[in-house]
């Protein structure tokens, strides 16, 4: 009971000061408790406190203060008054002892007997009061005659005094005014051998001068007095004080109502209360509590955890955690808990609170089921549609549900469905996707199983109804068997005995059936399980929606990526190409490749990556490749194509039309000329080639890197010219590649020098080894390679000549164009060849400037250039009737396959490409034909 008491007066302040008026002077005095000052600044308000009545701890201090008052004074006059009384007492000891003394000194009779007794006894009296320390020491004859004095004027005189009992022989000491004040005196008689009396002695002292050393002794008296009475007040101010703290500042009556209050919970309150401290012992149990908990007589102190009580309810009250209302069973009754804990109004601990709520058990259950329902709900939202998979996250609806809410659970979408399109209307075929809860051999239909549901079976009831369809106890209705009555039999015969269909529906859309079902063990489902299995099914409807948006999307995009990436490498003589695209973990990006024929038997390598994935990413990779195959046909220089393709950049991202601009582009070009053996390379902010030697090392060229696509502003693009012996390796690759999360671009690139260091391998060989030493385990960004080795055209299939700016150089040099022509076998397009280098080098003499050249390339096709050092360009155009020139050109684009015109820093090339042994090559009557075709000759 005391431990409540103390509980009470901690918290009991704090507990009723809402409702209670405060006092004047208190309100002040607890906001100032209350404030977090220094301790000089609540020094005051404790001594107010101290010294205010209104408090218990004022009272006790008061009258504390008035009791030790009270004795200390009553003390120092018991110790005055007795030193005055000892002082009389010695008086009156010391005087009797001092005449007792002298009147029995011995010579005193003889003395007495003598002529002059004064001169005998004067000196000796004398000496005996001062030893003594009394006034004096007189003796008188029996007729009063002064025979000795303290003061020698009087020896010799009468004297009249109270000597009569001494006279009569008996000593005796009384107390009387003198002059000096009040006097003490003793008087002895002097008696001879004989017991006759010859003299009186008598002894006086002045009270005063016996009082002096009390009252020197007093200041210490005194003082000593008030330091017992400053410790004793200090003692008393640091008990009351303890007690103010103890009783929170409060008055008799609060204190009388605290223990009524006490008393209440104790005994009247019917609710258990616990207080556990913070050490899960309990501090305290009411009537109420012990009668619910069943608890011993010796609980408190003791552990909550030895107490006996269920494991789950013990660990609830020991934790200190704070918890409402939360239901525990206690032998055969049903508590709700209430904890919180004590502080701030005390001492680290709870406060439990204990009703008996054994009524309200039937509805703990369904509480439970409502709680474990909702954390089902939780954990779907989120264990379902963590992939964007169809078929993934119908598995997971299934997984979720088993054996939570069904033991097993099938799930049935539409065909449509799976690959990422609208589903249809009214479509009753579905394809099992998902079954989970059985194992092994069972009797529904398997994962991947194209089933046809029956108008009588409850999913396609439930699919035209658009709502769940109930089928509580299987072994009772019959129509649900026609789907399939052996697996029906089978079905009952496992145990299964109830259903519930549901729909999947999301945005007005019906994407497949999902089924519930029970079995042996479990309860068959009710209405409230059918509003929540469509509560889960419509969840899980969105993430399988979301999938097959997905799936529709990524389909787009690969299918638009394929259809933008090039599918077969063209066919060309100067480099034997191999490449590789691989697609990222997050699906489509943008990296590309090309490798387009260039006039003169050259070849364009070029790799290019956008930043991101998506349809976005490769819409953009595709304009970007269609963008470099046009400037390609201008046989521009990789430089001047990559200044082209960041103006056009530039011009996308700031044309106001465009949905979205391009985050970010880079592209490596480089073209091979297999006459010259050198390659010239151009980057736009992406990384440089790999070069494998011949002879199996490796090297990394340094080509400069201008700023990547649409953010050149204008600034030219810088080249680099690359010598490569015949048989090397030139390896284009993106970013994607050699970085990586966990690797760093050095790394990335020793790794590649390794990967493509070794001599003797063909493109597709490396290929393969770049890709298993460098591809991660889940890529997160897409990688492109380019490995192409270069060849040489042979020299004997190159012929040259010098022209010089006269027309009649023209025939010499078409004749032996027509030799070599023989030479190479191709005599059949020998005719047509010389009618186009006739037409190019007269065009050459007649409009363009020196030095003019002719070269012919056997490979493939037959190739022609006549170069000058003019930079017009010729352009082909439809003469006149009346014209005498202007069908050159015509001519040439009728007999060539391909022909066009290539500037160089000295002028320009104008070349075409004749086709070999296709059937193609015109005979020379056709090519009579063909010039006569450039006249209309209409009549007249």
């Amino acid at each position: 009971m005391s431990t409540l008491r103390r509980w009470l007066l901690r918290s009991t302040t704090s507990a009723s000061a809402p409702p209670r008026r405060p006092r004047p002077g208190r309100g002040r005095e607890r906001g100032k408790r209350a404030a977090p000052s220094g301790e000089g600044a609540r020094r005051p308000q404790r001594l107010s406190s101290l010294l205010s009545a209104r408090s218990v701890a004022g009272e006790v201090f008061l009258l504390q203060l008035a009791v030790v008052v009270l004795l200390v004074a009553a003390a120092v006059v018991a110790l005055v008054v007795q030193g005055r009384s000892a002082a009389m007492l010695d008086a009156r000891n010391r005087t009797l002892a001092a005449a007792g003394t002298f009147a029995e000194s011995p010579g005193i009779v003889a003395a007495l007997r003598s002529d002059h007794p004064s001169a005998i006894l004067q000196p000796s009296a004398e000496a005996a009061r001062k030893i003594a320390g009394v006034d004096g020491i007189n003796v008188y004859s029996l007729d009063g005659l002064t025979l000795t004095h303290s003061d020698p004027r009087q020896i010799g005189k009468h004297v009249v005094g109270p000597f009569s009992r001494a006279a009569a022989g008996k000593s005796f000491t009384e107390t009387f005014e003198g002059s000096l004040g009040q006097s003490v005196v003793s008087v002895v008689p002097v008696k001879d051998p004989s017991g006759r009396v010859v003299a009186v002695v008598s002894s006086p002292v002045t009270v005063q001068n016996v009082q002096s050393m009390v009252n020197r002794q007093l200041p210490v008296v005194l003082g000593s007095a008030a330091a017992v009475l400053a410790l004793s007040a200090g003692g008393t101010a640091l008990v009351s004080r303890r007690l103010l703290r103890r009783t929170h500042g409060l008055g008799p009556a609060e204190m009388t109502r605290m223990y009524e209050h006490h008393d209440a919970v104790l005994h009247a309150v019917r609710e258990g209360v616990l207080i556990v401290g913070d050490r899960g012992r309990l501090l305290l149990a009411n009537d109420e509590a012990r009668r619910l908990l069943d608890l011993p007589a010796d609980a408190e102190g003791r552990r909550i955890a030895d107490l006996g009580l269920e494991e789950g309810l013990a660990e609830s009250i020991a934790s200190g955690r704070s918890a409402t209302d939360r239901l525990h069973v206690a032998a055969d009754r049903l508590l709700a808990v209430n904890i919180r804990p004590t502080a701030p109004y005390g001492q680290a601990g709870t406060v439990v609170t204990l009703r008996d709520t054994t009524e309200l058990r039937s509805l703990s259950g369904r509480a439970e089921v409502a709680r474990e329902r909702l954390n089902l709900l939780y954990d779907a939202g989120v264990r379902v549609g963590t992939t964007l998979n169809v078929e993934r996250t119908a598995e997971e609806l299934a997984e979720v549900a088993v054996p939570r809410f069904a033991d097993v659970v099938t799930v049935d979408l539409l065909e449509p469905v799976l690959h990422g399109e609208e589903p249809p209307g009214e479509n009753t075929e579905m394809r099992r996707t998902a079954l989970v809860g059985l194992e092994g051999q069972h009797p529904l239909y398997p994962v991947g199983r194209l089933i046809r549901f029956v108008p009588t079976s409850p999913m396609a009831a439930g699919l035209a109804g658009g709502h769940a369809v109930l089928e509580a106890d299987l072994r009772v209705t019959r129509h649900w068997r026609d789907q399939d009555p052996a697996n029906a039999r089978l079905l009952l015969e496992r145990g299964i005995h109830s259903l519930i269909a549901v729909p999947l529906r999301a945005r007005g859309v019906v994407l497949g059936m999902a089924g519930y079902w029970r079995g042996k063990g479990s309860p068959p489902f009710d209405e409230e399980d059918v509003s929540f299995a469509e509560e889960l099914t419509a969840r899980a409807a969105l993430s399988v929606d979301n999938a097959r948006r997905y799936t529709r999307e990524h389909t787009m995009a690969v299918t638009l990526q394929r259809s933008l990436l090039p599918r077969t490498v063209p066919e060309q003589s100067a480099v034997d190409v191999a490449h590789r695209y691989l697609a990222a973990q997050a699906g489509v990006g943008g990296d590309w490749f090309d490798v387009i024929p260039l006039s003169g038997t050259r070849v364009a390598l070029v790799v290019g990556d956008v930043v991101g994935h998506g349809l976005h990413a490769a819409a953009t990779m595709g304009r970007l490749r269609t963008a470099v195959y046009n400037f390609s046909s201008l046989d521009l220089p990789p430089d001047e194509l990559l200044s082209h393709l960041d103006e056009l950049v530039a011009h996308i991202d700031t044309d106001e039309q465009e949905w979205q601009g391009i985050t970010g582009a880079t592209c490596l070009c480089a073209v091979y000329d297999p006459v010259s053996g050198r390659a010239t390379a151009a980057s736009a902010g992406h990384p440089g080639p790999a070069l494998a030697h011949p002879d199996g090392t490796v090297s990394f060229p340094e080509v400069p890197v201008s700023p990547p696509l649409g953010l050149g502003a204008g600034l030219p693009m810088e080249t680099a010219e690359l010598v490569l012996p015949e048989g090397s390796m030139l390896a284009l690759f993106t970013d994607g590649l050699i970085e990586s999360r966990d690797r760093d671009p050095d790394a990335g690139l020793a790794a590649l020098r390794a990967a493509l260091t070794g001599p003797g391998r063909t493109p597709e060989e490396v290929c393969a080894s770049v890709v298993d030493a460098m591809l991660p385990a889940r890529p997160t960004d897409d990688i492109a390679l380019l490995v192409a080795r270069t060849r040489r055209l042979d020299p004997e299939r190159i012929a040259e000549w010098d022209v010089r700016p006269d027309p009649a150089a023209v025939s010499p040099v078409r004749n032996a164009c027509a030799r070599r022509l023989a030479e190479w076998g191709l005599e059949e397009i020998a005719f047509t060849t010389e009618l186009i280098l006739s037409e190019l080098i007269t065009n050459a003499i007649r409009y363009g400037a020196e030095p003019i050249r002719v070269r012919l390339l056997h490979d493939r096709g037959l190739i022609c250039e006549v170069s000058d050092g003019s930079s017009t360009s010729p352009h082909m155009r439809r003469a006149e009737d009346t014209d005498e020139g202007g069908r050159g050109l015509f001519l040439v684009s009728q007999y060539a396959r391909r022909w066009g015109t290539r500037y160089t820093p000295r002028g320009k090339i104008i070349w075409t490409e004749q086709a070999l042994q296709d059937g193609s090559a015109p005979s020379a009557a056709d090519s009579e034909e063909a010039l006569l075709a450039g006249w209309d000759e209409d009549p007249l």
